[in-house]
């Protein structure tokens, strides 16, 4: 059978929704390359999607519906057919409902690598009509979308391939180079016209050809420096005072705290040279365009939604909108809509709200009602969420029926009651809306799904029946939601025309939006809020550093390798900590030595790497490892605290403070 290739986008989690030539053979994904027809993405993708074949025909992909016949995490299960384990489930689900309300059963799911179908669709419906507990996703990104929905309403972002106008550009919080490659020729093409990049983070990830300027900002500590940087401005009088009496309101409260952080206050806090921090201040300054690229690092910690909010309040200060290549970019998710409630109807789910960040409490120290069925999907919760012991050990209940429904064998799965078999991105519909490039695709079959694996649509289809709801969308097929979906989407305020097509872009005059000039805050009143409600009623104001025992920050960013814990069963062998040169000559620690990361909340087992790219005082695990990696089965996540944000009621993995030694 000869070769075909086929296109599709790119759903997992990373700003750049790439177009994919995907070549079948015999049934079978032979090969997966980036597709030259969108040039933002240029036909090069990243090396864990290049690879991701070895996900969909590994050993431990799942096929069929499985029972637990072993302790939970052993990983022992029996096959069963679908409409046993559906009816268990309802059965279970029933009598639940039945003695304790159907806010004893919780839906767990993060949707960072799935479409408008797969992620908040059927699921939701199923889970509104049976009543359950609704989930708060605050792992990621829930601090910067309230902040920047308070701000400007979630106004479209500065296009990457603009950033080749700027003349300065600011890299905050973010590693294009492990989930924003496509930025990174962007950045390097700029550069050489000129432009000055800099770069805020714990980590040097751009080498000195790449970059202008490090500033090694100690977690936790991005609020001050960037409070200083304003500060500077203001006693420059370089403030835009025309552009943010017509734009702005809200200005006299960060100004009031920035008025408290001077040069070297904010030096001693960051742990960032005062001259670095000033040289930042003037080159931004006083270079048209400058553009600020924000990532997620900052919200990481318990200052993390007031740091956002200073940041993405630094453009409006200057005035630095108004023209291509200048403003700033977060997260451009708001070019697009899908009005759910049209195409569902209004779900009134109006049950508690469970914060995902705190799950080891919520399954250990008790609810009222309690939590007695976990419904995980979307998601690999044993090793991505904080206070990984506690979670553990709420998995380990013998009173709680835990469904995983899932691609792979998790870590999670091993303490599941049953475990469904999902399809993947190559195996079912899905509508995939780039956060971060400015275009819509369609996810299609090219393949079919091995065993008996289903799709979300299939699976809570299925569900909502055997549960006896009337509602019409449980009889969709994948094809009927994926047409639906296409037709109550909104691009820009414009709903898609070619409903028949696989790729869309926005209408926006010269191709990408000019902030000011083709889009415009979507507040409420049009205007940039530079105090948001979400701040709370002590906007911008800083809370020291963690009180603890442990002298050394941890951070655990995304690699290149992983896509937060997707492909983590191959892609990470073996686990690792990164730590400066100094600190593990203060500790006698030699390279590659095994030891122990520890603090309060438990251990890691993993082998050290001395790298002198990361700054005195922080040390990094990376995201997306698997219990295999460490011989004592514990990821970066056994260190983090499950204490939340004040700001969204974010994750603050970054607050975690820790001690190595020699094991």
């Amino acid at each position: 059978m000869s070769d075909q290739t086929v296109q599709t986008i790119c759903p997992l989690d990373c700003p750049d929704g790439c177009l994919l030539d995907v070549t079948v053979r015999d049934g079978r994904v032979v090969q997966i390359e980036g597709s030259h027809d969108n040039p933002v993405t240029a036909g090069f993708i990243c090396s864990k999607v290049r690879g991701f074949a070895r996900r969909l025909y590994g050993d431990i992909r799942l096929e069929h519906p499985l029972r637990r016949v072993g302790a939970k995490g052993d990983g022992a299960f029996e096959v069963i057919p679908w409409k046993e384990a559906v009816r268990e489930i309802c059965d279970q689900f029933g009598e639940i409902r039945d003695r304790w309300g159907g806010e004893a059963i919780l839906p767990y799911h993060y949707g960072g690598s799935n479409g408008l179908v797969t992620d908040e669709l059927l699921d939701h419906l199923f889970f509104a009509r049976v009543g359950s507990s609704r989930l708060d996703k605050t792992l990621c990104a829930a601090p910067t979308t309230a902040v920047a929905r308070g701000m400007y309403g979630k106004m479209p972002g500065v296009a990457f391939e603009d950033y080749v106008h700027a003349r300065c550009i600011v890299v905050w919080g973010a590693n294009p180079k492990a989930s924003n490659i496509h930025l990174m020729p962007f950045l390097k093409e700029a550069r050489a016209r000129g432009a000055f990049v800099a770069v805020v983070d714990p980590v040097r990830n751009l080498t000195a050809a790449e970059s202008d300027l490090h500033l090694p900002v100690r977690p936790g500590t991005d609020l001050p420096l960037a409070l200083a940087i304003i500060r500077l401005w203001h006693e420059w009088d370089l403030l835009d005072r025309a552009f943010l009496a017509e734009h702005a309101v809200g200005l006299e409260p960060l100004m009031d705290r920035a008025g408290e952080w001077t040069l070297d206050r904010a030096a001693s806090e960051s742990g960032v040279p005062a001259e670095a921090i000033e040289r930042l201040a003037h080159e931004f300054a006083n270079r048209d365009p400058a553009v600020i690229r924000c990532g997620w690092g900052p919200e990481r910690n318990r200052n993390g939604g007031q740091a956002i909010a200073a940041i993405l309040a630094m453009p409006a200060l200057l005035g630095k909108f108004g023209v291509r290549g200048g403003g700033y970019t977060l997260s451009n998710s708001g070019a697009a809509s899908l009005d759910r409630d049209g195409l569902l109807g209004s779900l009134g789910w109006s049950t508690r709200l469970v914060n995902q960040t705190e799950l080891g409490a919520v399954l250990t120290d008790g609810l009222d009602p309690p939590i007695k069925a976990l419904f995980v999907y979307n998601c690999n919760p044993a090793v991505t969420v904080p206070d990984q012991e506690s979670v553990l050990r709420g998995l380990a209940r013998g009173d709680l029926f835990t469904v995983v429904f899932d691609q792979v064998m998790t870590d999670t799965a091993r303490y599941a009651d049953l475990i469904l078999p999902a399809t993947a991105f190559t195996e079912h519909v899905d509508v995939r809306a780039a956060f971060g490039n400015y275009v819509v695709g369609r996810v299609q079959p090219l393949v079919q799904a091995p065993g008996e694996a289903k799709s979300n649509t299939e699976l809570f289809g299925l569900l909502g029946r055997e549960m006896g709801f009337a509602d019409e969308a449980f009889r969709w097929s994948d094809g009927d939601a994926g047409r639906k979906v296409v037709e109550s989407l909104v691009m820009n305020g414009s709903p898609i025309l070619d409903v028949e097509s696989t790729v869309w872009s926005y209408d926006f005059p010269g191709s990408t939006p000019v902030q000011f000039e083709h889009v415009f805050p979507r507040t409420g009143d049009g205007k940039v809020h530079l105090t948001p409600a979400a701040l709370g009623d002590a906007p911008f104001v800083y809370l020291s550093d963690v009180a603890s025992q442990y002298p050394l920050a941890l951070v655990s960013p995304a690699t290149t390798r992983t896509t937060n814990s997707t492909m983590g069963e191959y892609a990470i062998p073996e686990l690792y900590v990164e730590m400066n040169p100094v600190d593990a000559s203060n500790r006698e620690i030699a390279d590659d030595e095994q030891v122990r990361v520890f603090n309060e909340l438990g251990e890691v087992v993993c082998r050290v790497r001395i790298r002198d790219r990361i700054r005195q005082g922080v040390v990094l695990i990376p995201k997306g490892s698997w219990q295999h990696a460490s011989p004592n089965r514990r990821c970066a996540t056994a260190l983090c605290p499950a204490t939340v944000s004040s700001v969204g009621g974010g994750a603050c993995y970054n607050d975690a403070r820790v001690e190595i030694a020699i094991l």
